[in-house]
């Protein structure tokens, strides 16, 4: 099942969206809004399994799927927390600076509280008040929870997924240093983020969503050149289950969290640094992994944050090349 909200108001309307992501059905009668779903999702999600399946039936009135009109699908959550499961990413970026890597990263997952009272749309612009601010894409997956309780166990809290999706987690990185300093994590330096057009619950992914993971890959393209290919359940450290269960050492999470898995980073095969899809490797999937293996390398990054008028397109694929959640595909502004 496909669930997305098209904009309108604050909140959105949930809609329920065909497989093939053409068509969609209002799901109001239902539930006027996802957060509503997620809600009551014990005695909802039959009736939105059915509106799904007579959608794709083509027996109940539809309307064309537009991801231009889609808002994020939760265009405000009650939680926003983002991991970084990828320790290679981490590694590499802590290599460049010449900063130890601590041997708890590998065992203890990171992760920081983001901003969630207004996501960026899939085709919204990402707004950069300042290119000196050194403006970055980070493409991650995401997943959407119901109530997970205090001190859920791994097995608990990946029962309690609900949904799957994508993120341009935006980040600024030439404020983020001035801000880790001041030894109070991120707040400036992590705008809006974006979310792909429709979250998908973890069933209808089949065998592309195990163990915690989502296996398949995640493919970013910068100003229409291949950027990351790299595989989304590869080279994880930490799964879904365990990035909730942390979360939820000492704090019930509520239905709507949004839990993210961190920039997505593949080792290299040679066991050196990642390539660009250029060189044969599968490149990457931020701006800052890219410059961080420019400075091993060479001494110093070369490639340039974004800039106005640059286009970041992040999505995943089905086995026929067809985008799973949609694509999330915005313009610097």
């Amino acid at each position: 099942m496909k669930l997305a909200s098209l904009k309108h108001g604050r909140d959105g309307k949930l809609v329920v969206v065909s497989n093939d992501l053409a068509w969609y059905a209002d799901a109001g009668h239902i539930a006027p809004t996802l957060q509503g779903a997620l809600d009551d999702w014990d005695r909802l999600e039959v009736d939105l399994r059915n509106l799904a399946t007579d959608l794709d039936h083509g027996v109940i009135p539809r309307e064309r799927f537009h991801e231009h009109d889609a808002a994020a699908p939760l265009p405000r959550a009650y939680q926003w927390a983002d991991g970084s499961a990828y320790v290679n990413h981490v590694a590499l970026v802590r290599q460049a600076r010449g900063a130890e890597m601590p041997d708890s990263f590998w065992h203890d997952p990171l992760m920081y509280q983001g901003g969630s009272d207004g996501f960026l749309g899939p085709r919204d612009p990402i707004p950069l008040a300042d290119e000196s601010w050194g403006c970055d894409l980070e493409a991650e997956v995401v997943v959407v929870t119901g109530d997970v309780p205090l001190g859920a166990s791994r097995e608990e809290a990946l029962d309690a997924v609900r949904l799957v999706g994508l993120t341009n987690d935006v980040s600024l990185r030439n404020l983020i240093p001035g801000e880790l300093a001041k030894c109070f994590g991120f707040f400036q330096s992590k705008p809006a983020s974006a979310f792909s057009p429709v979250f998908v619950t973890p069933d209808s992914l089949g065998d592309w969503w195990q163990g915690g993971k989502l296996h398949r890959k995640l493919m970013v393209d910068l100003n229409g050149e291949p950027f990351g290919r790299a595989e989304a359940g590869e080279d994880m450290t930490f799964d879904f289950g365990v990035l909730l269960s942390h979360a939820a050492k000492t704090r019930a999470l509520g239905a709507g969290t949004i839990i993210g898995s961190g920039t997505v980073s593949n080792r290299d095969e040679s066991g050196g640094p990642g390539k660009p899809i250029a060189e044969g490797g599968v490149g990457y999937s931020c701006l800052a992994e890219l410059r961080t293996v420019e400075t091993i390398t060479g001494g110093k990054p070369v490639t340039p944050f974004l800039k106005a008028g640059d286009t970041v397109r992040i999505w995943a694929e089905d086995d026929r090349h067809h985008p799973i959640f949609g694509v999330i595909e915005q313009v610097v502004e």
